[in-house]
């Protein structure tokens, strides 16, 4: 990344619009100062849109042991496992899973040993 305000810095620094690869370093993404705390132990940096209001993507940092209770989903819900390992009732994810939640999925999140994820969603979450 470039010297300068976090605020200038980009997310991803190398994309290739030929092939729709997207290059993303997870350590240095995860040291980006622009995270911000969403749960204990879980950091949010918002891509677009606001997580509780409705449609949001976004990169969520998880510390070992962390966790996001219970919770239901408006519409549809992407993540990507882009380093570590996200788990849920329905399995375990490691880095290159794709997970996709259908509207009206009610599941809870946790990572044993930490992760860092991409995610969107369609409308917003309601905590059960």
């Amino acid at each position: 990344m470039r010297d300068g305000p976090a605020s200038e810095q980009p997310l991803i620094a190398n994309v290739e619009p030929a092939s729709f690869r997207m290059h993303v370093d997870p350590e240095e993404l995860a040291r980006d100062p622009r995270f911000r705390p969403l749960r204990p132990g879980v950091g949010i940096l918002v891509l677009y849109g606001d997580p509780s209001r409705g449609a949001c993507s976004a990169f969520l940092r998880y510390e070992p042991g962390a966790s996001v209770p219970s919770h239901r989903h408006g519409g549809l819900e992407q993540i990507l496992v882009l380093a570590g390992e996200q788990a849920d009732e329905r399995g375990s994810y490691g880095a290159g899973s794709l997970v996709v939640n259908a509207a009206g999925t009610v599941h809870s999140v946790h990572s044993r040993s930490g992760c860092l994820v991409w995610i969107t969603w369609q409308d917003a979450v309601a905590f059960v």
